[in-house]
């Protein structure tokens, strides 16, 4: 089979999946009269709502060229985002070659760098393609510039620096040489792919060796591992045994079903033979970056590192007065088992169990990873009590704390550049670059402290009147900063249970910015506002107007609220302090303080004072 394996790299938003679509059209993996969905890779609810790439997905095209020679093209779809870079260490060791697409107006972005550094390192030749090229502000010839300057900082070799470039729009389905094309086809994408990926290297004829880079979950198959087959060739039932990198035998079993990729499409297969992407089932213990191999193998394939979390929250059952009305899911073992299986095939988290086993310690690579996951937990039915983030510091080798940094890309209108520096200063960044990038914009690079970033996100948006765009990417371990400035505000905390009145909320109102309306259910300890104050101020919203045998002459005032303060999930896991919970449930997204008795508050605060 004429093979080529390729996996496509690009920011968030720059139109990879979207290329990917007119790659399926125009190879004929959809019929004609076939009905499509848009961004057909994003499979995922989350994926379509929010327009980024979470899992991983492989795929595949049959393309023909004029001579009527058929090439099998894998490609392989990674996150753009750094928060998923676990996914894209592993994929990356799958494939031969990289498409890397960039925007032609935003040039390389942060997490195009993330990833591309990972293909060079790992001797990846790259082709680039300048992708929507028909945008009235695109500046194709200095993105290539910026490109190829990005190409030398990452010490990219002699081989890759002569990388191919194409010119495309990814949404109107056309590529070209030149940077003046405006109609066509993708062809000139397939014969670069095809001429200049290298067909893999595998080794037909030896024992069979399959490296597990994905793990999913099948109702009925069980789990399925999906990877590439590094030598050999597996049939259906095969004897196969799982080693871990140690080389240490996990299982043995037989190779159930065997899946290899077409189109969108998982299809059963008798036989797969070396260079293929596949799938496996029929095991039930081996996990990702073990080697599935036949029985005679004993040493494993080399299995990519993957970066270490660098943040961590607690989730935990939810005991608020309201806890069962709105989910299924609410126990900690529903809670343990659905956290151990995304811990299971996403390896980029890590779970610990609390010692009163109510609450689970869940570490990731940034608030982004895990908001997707108590998204989708709340979808399913979940109940949580969430923490704020904190991040996981470490010791050096002279014993002195570190903790993660990153480095900040900030894109923003002039007129607010002094103001983000000054914010970014407060949080202990250090400023390593500031440039205009034309239009009336500069473009500032911060190295800072992660944990002077928490929450930071929302505060920017305001401050630069919704124009401003920034960009993360987790860059080292460093000193540590010592202590950085959290919320500024304290909180009005409902005083007893009952629903919120407009009488007592419009006096409330001049107090600080309300988070509850109207007869909303409330209970002791629920945060219903924010403080114009720096300290916490119990309040009691459920007030009503006293009845009475008295008439007034006239209309009494109408009561007029402003609407309520709504936050989105991550805009209340940023918001919270150390001493407060986001309670998550499918319907609602409520604050409440960690202790609801005032009592049991003010025993807490005296202790972490005498700590």
């Amino acid at each position: 089979m004429n093979l080529r394996n390729v996996a496509i790299i690009a920011h968030v938003d720059h139109g990879k999946t979207t290329l990917v679509d007119q790659l399926f059209r125009q190879s004929g993996t959809f019929r004609d009269n076939q009905r499509v969905e848009e961004r057909a890779m994003d499979s995922n609810d989350l994926e379509k709502e929010r327009g980024i790439t979470i899992l991983a997905k492989c795929t595949s095209v049959e393309w023909a060229d004029a001579d009527g020679n058929v090439t099998h093209i894998n490609i392989v779809d990674t996150p753009g985002h750094a928060d998923f870079g676990g996914e894209v260490e592993r994929i990356l060791s799958m494939v031969d070659g990289v498409i890397l697409l960039v925007d032609a107006a935003e040039g390389p972005m942060p997490q195009t760098k993330f990833v591309t550094g990972k293909a060079l390192a790992l001797g990846l030749k790259p082709i680039v393609v300048v992708n929507k090229i028909d945008r009235p502000d695109a500046r194709a010839l200095e993105v290539l510039d910026e490109v190829f300057d990005l190409f030398v900082l990452l010490e990219a070799n002699d081989e890759q620096l002569d990388f191919p470039v194409l010119y495309a729009s990814g949404r109107n389905g056309y590529a070209g040489l030149t940077d003046d094309v405006r109609d066509g086809t993708l062809n000139p994408l397939f014969e670069t792919i095809v001429a200049h990926v290298p067909h893999p290297s595998a080794d037909p004829d030896g024992p069979f060796k399959f490296l597990v880079t994905l793990l999913d979950r099948d109702n009925f198959l069980g789990r399925i591992l999906t990877g590439l087959v590094f030598s050999g060739s597996i049939k259906t039932n095969a004897p196969i045994h799982a080693l871990d990198p140690d080389g240490k035998i996990v299982e043995t079993g037989r190779a159930s079903k065997i899946m290899a990729f077409r189109g969108l499409e998982r299809v059963p297969v008798e036989q797969a033979g070396a260079g293929d992407i596949i799938s496996i089932a029929g095991l039930t213990t081996a996990t990702v970056a073990d080697t599935i191999a036949d029985p005679s193998v004993s040493e494993p394939l080399h299995a990519q590192p993957i970066d270490p979390p660098t943040l961590s929250m607690r989730f935990a059952v939810n005991d608020s007065p309201m806890a069962g009305r709105e989910g299924k899911k609410v126990t900690s073992r529903m809670i343990r088992d659905r956290l151990f299986r995304e811990a299971e095939s996403n390896v980029a988290i890590k779970v610990t169990e609390s010692a009163d086993k109510d609450s689970f310690e869940v570490a990731g690579r940034g608030e982004l990873q895990l908001g997707v996951l108590i998204e989708m937990m709340r979808r399913e039915g979940f109940e949580l009590g969430i923490s704020r983030p904190r991040v996981l510091f470490r010791e050096d080798d002279h014993g002195k704390k570190t903790e993660p940094y990153e480095i900040v890309v900030i894109d923003v209108d002039d007129e607010y550049s002094g103001t983000v520096i000054d914010k970014m200063a407060l949080r202990k960044a250090e400023m390593t670059d500031m440039r205009p990038s034309g239009g009336g914009k500069t473009r500032i690079t911060f190295s800072a402290p992660s944990r002077g970033l928490i929450g930071y996100h929302g505060e920017f948006l305001s401050d630069t009147r919704g124009t401003g765009i920034m960009n993360r990417l987790y860059e080292k371990y460093g000193p540590h900063k010592g202590n950085i400035e959290g919320r500024k505000n304290g909180v009005l905390i409902s005083n007893g249970a009952g629903e919120a009145n407009n009488y007592a909320l419009g006096p409330l109102e001049e107090r600080g910015i309300l988070f509850v309306a109207h007869q909303e259910a409330l209970y002791e300890g629920m945060i219903v506002g924010e403080n114009a104050k720096t300290d916490d101020l119990e309040v009691n919203p459920m007030k009503a107007k006293a009845l009475t045998n008295f008439r007034v002459s006239g209309k009494e005032d109408t009561i007029r609220l402003t609407p309520p303060k709504r936050m989105t999930l991550e805009q209340a896991i940023a918001y919270i302090d150390d001493d407060e919970l986001v309670e998550v449930t499918p319907s609602s997204i409520r604050l409440r303080k960690r202790h609801l008795d005032p009592h049991e508050r003010k025993r807490a605060s005296r202790a972490k004072i005498a700590a």
